[in-house]
């Protein structure tokens, strides 16, 4: 089997502390901070120079994690993101499973978090959102209903 297990979805945003900040209210904890940079980033990555603070959170069950990075050098590219519409080509999202949608949509808001529709039901199943968060991504939430 060539793939063990997925390791982390990587973010890039401009703001570290108000990104940590939005992911820790969502439940997330800080895993540890480094600052990147050298030759095997720049081989990896096909840039030059590249230099980054990341931010490792993790969720609570310990399975899953978001790397955070903000750019130092080069200067990371904004491309619009905050006004894309989900549909866009190569847009991705992040989806947390949530115990009550409305309390969690209330505090996200509290952090910028803006909802992008409204929360709606999918059958007896689940109530399901996506919010805008750090960087404009798309954050869903889903609640499973008994």
């Amino acid at each position: 089997m060539a793939i063990q297990r997925l390791d982390n979805v990587g973010i890039v945003v401009d703001d570290m502390k108000a990104a940590v900040a939005f992911f820790e209210e969502l439940g997330l904890e800080l895993e540890g901070e480094a600052q990147v940079e050298g030759q095997f980033m720049d081989d990896c990555m096909g840039l030059e120079d590249a230099s980054c603070d990341i931010a490792m959170m993790r969720t609570p069950d310990g399975h899953g994690r978001l790397e955070l990075a903000k750019y130092r050098n080069p200067t990371a590219i904004d491309n619009a993101q905050p006004t894309r519409p989900h549909h866009t080509l190569g847009t991705h999202r992040v989806m947390f499973a949530v115990e009550d949608i409305d309390d969690v949509v209330d505090r996200l808001g509290a952090h910028g978090a803006e909802l992008v529709g409204k929360i709606a039901r999918y059958e007896d199943s689940y109530r399901l959102c996506y919010v805008r968060g750090p960087a404009g991504i798309f954050v869903g939430l889903a609640e499973q209903l008994s």
